[in-house]
C-alpha cells in the first residue's frame, strides 16, 4: 500500500537541524536518568516504596472527599485516581508519610470506613514495597536498558555493518531518552510500566531501522548510480510509506488505550504514544544519517591514506 506514492524529500540534507533536535531531547533525557538515579524524580512506588491500594466502593466517592478523608486522619501524601467504572479508586502511599509501611493499608481502611460508614467498600488488590526493593527494582531497570542497547548494537552490527549498528543502537538510545526527557519535564511518574513501554518501543524501533536498512543494503548490492548520500535519500523515500502506515497504526492503537483504556494504563499508554512518534522520527532523521557521516568518514580516510 502506498500512501504518499513516489517521494523525493531530502532527508540526509537535512540532519544538522535533527541532529540539533535530537541533541536538545537527548540532553533532557539524560538529566531525568540521573534524577531517577538518584531517586529524586517522579518515582511510582515501584521505585521508591510505598504501598498502592484499589478499592470498590458500593456508591461512587468523590476524591476531593476521599482525600479529605485521608488527610483526616494523617495520610496527607497519597495520589489518587478515580476509575469511574465500577465507583473504584486507585490509590498511592508515598513511604515518607506518617504511617508506618506495613500499617498504611489498614490506615487507609480504617480512614474511609469512618468517613464513609453508609458506604461499604472491599480491597481488589493491595501491594507494599519496601524502600530496599524499590532501589533494587531501579538499578536492574537501567542495568535492563544498557544489556538491550549492547544486544541491538550487536544484533546490527552481525546482520548487515558495525556503521549500521551504531546507526541503529544511537537511534535507539534516541528514543529512550526521548521517553524519559517528556515524563521528566511533564513530571509523570515512573514505574515498571513506563519501562515496559521505554522496551517496547526500544524493539518497535529497531524494527522500524532495520526495514530501511534493508532497503538501502538491497540499493548498495544493485550497485545504484549515485552517492552514498543519493542511496540513503532514495532508501528512506521508497520505505517512507510503509513507515508512515506501520507506525499511525500503532499510534491509533496506542491512542485508544490512552483514551479508552482507563486510569490504570493510563501513563504506560502515553508512553507508547511518545515513542512511537520518537521512534518514526529517529529512524528517518537519525539511525540513517549517523551511517552516512561514518560512511563518508572511512571513505575519507581511504582517500588520504591512498594519497
Amino acid at each position: 500500500m502506498e500512501l504518499l506514492g513516489k517521494t523525493n524529500i531530502d532527508f540526509i540534507g537535512k540532519r544538522n537541524i535533527a541532529f540539533a533536535i535530537s541533541v536538545v531531547i537527548s540532553i533532557l533525557g539524560i538529566i531525568g536518568i540521573i534524577q531517577i538515579g538518584r531517586g529524586v524524580a517522579n518515582m511510582g512506588i515501584d521505585f521508591s516504596g510505598g504501598t498502592a491500594m484499589q478499592l470498590k466502593f458500593a456508591k461512587p466517592v468523590p476524591i476531593a472527599e476521599a482525600r479529605a478523608a485521608l488527610h483526616g486522619h494523617g495520610i496527607t501524601k497519597a495520589d489518587l485516581q478515580e476509575i469511574t467504572e465500577g465507583n473504584k479508586l486507585l490509590i498511592k502511599i508515598d513511604k515518607n508519610v506518617s504511617v508506618s509501611l506495613g500499617k498504611a493499608a489498614d490506615a487507609v481502611q480504617d480512614a474511609f470506613k469512618k468517613s464513609f460508614p453508609d458506604n461499604a467498600f472491599v480491597v481488589e488488590s493491595s501491594t507494599e514495597i519496601g524502600p530496599s526493593i524499590g532501589d533494587k527494582l531501579r538499578k536492574d531497570t537501567l542495568i535492563a536498558v544498557a544489556i538491550s542497547l549492547l544486544a541491538i548494537i550487536a544484533y546490527i552490527a552481525w546482520r548487515f555493518d558495525f556503521k549500521f549498528g551504531i546507526g541503529a543502537t544511537l537511534a535507539t538510545l534516541h528514543d529512550i531518552l526521548a521517553m524519559f526527557a517528556v515524563f521528566f519535564v511533564m513530571n509523570r511518574e515512573i514505574n515498571l510500566l513506563f519501562i515496559t513501554a521505554v522496551l517496547t518501543i526500544a524493539g518497535y524501533s529497531l524494527t522500524d531501522t532495520v526495514v530501511i536498512f534493508d532497503r538501502i543494503r538491497e540499493n548498495l548490492h544493485k550497485n545504484l548510480k549515485g552517492s552514498m548520500y543519493e542511496i540513503f535519500n532514495q532508501s528512506i523515500n521508497e520505505t517512507l510509506s510503509r513507515t508512515i502506515i506501520t507506525s499511525l497504526t500503532v499510534f491509533l492503537a496506542s491512542a485508544s488505550l490512552f483514551f479508552f483504556g482507563g486510569e490504570v494504563i493510563h501513563d504506560f499508554s502515553f508512553a507508547l504514544l511518545v515513542g512511537v512518534v520518537a521512534g518514526t522520527y529517529s529512524s528517518v532523521f537519525v539511525a540513517s544519517p549517523i551511517v552516512v557521516l561514518l560512511e563518508n568518514r572511512a571513505l575519507a580516510k581511504q582517500g588520504a591514506a591512498k594519497a
